[in-house]
């Protein structure tokens, strides 16, 4: 997997997290090369929400927020595969995932860190070698209105746990010249030719 903008590693469960920004171009998603495969490939992920935390308004009780995030798996020719959604709602710390690694929070944690969990299945067609995973909207709800988000490169969503599962392709037939050697089968032994008198 290639990730432009990683999130960072989580703190407890030591997972990388990759947020998925919005874009119109397969080659700016998250890309996942496929290695040579035989039928349907089966993608798996997680995908989470983002969040952004301040203590200000967790003390009073004004951090709710709900997340409707959607995003898309590609093709690098821009077609759609198949879509998916997260939603999840934020109220206190211990809605996040986890906390990530690399920011100025307590014990160097990010102010920014997943929320919510779908895990999420696609199948991918046997004849694409790469997919791209692109944001698409992102809807914020909050105590003081609602918003959303589908411009150009901005996070989306949260991308951790990225697998796949395929068959590999069968190795390429190559014709030996000649007839082949046969080999001594296992355990055979040979006899000696007898002396010559």
């Amino acid at each position: 997997m290639i990730c432009p903008t990683p999130l960072g590693i989580g703190i407890k469960t030591k997972v990388a997290f990759c947020d998925v920004m919005s874009n119109r171009d397969p080659s700016a998603g998250v890309l996942i090369k496929l290695p040579p495969h035989q039928g349907p490939v089966t993608l798996t992920f997680d995908l989470h929400n983002r969040h952004t935390y301040s203590e200000d308004q967790v003390t009073p009780n004004r951090a709710f927020s709900r997340y409707t995030a959607t995003i898309g798996v590609l093709t690098m020719d821009n077609t759609l595969i198949s879509r998916a959604v997260v939603q999840s709602e934020f109220r206190r710390a211990a809605d996040f995932v986890d906390r990530v690694n690399g920011g100025a929070g307590p014990g160097g944690a990010k102010a920014v860190a997943p929320t919510g969990t779908e895990a999420v299945t696609i199948t991918i067609p046997e004849e694409e070698q790469q997919v791209s995973i692109l944001g698409e909207k992102l809807t914020v709800e909050r105590l003081d209105g609602t918003a959303t988000y589908s411009s150009a490169g901005r996070p989306i969503a949260v991308v951790s746990n990225v697998t796949i599962e395929y068959r590999p392709a069968p190795p390429p037939k190559t014709a030996a010249p000649g007839k082949p050697a046969t080999a001594a089968k296992p355990g055979a032994a040979t006899k000696p030719a007898p002396p010559k008198r």
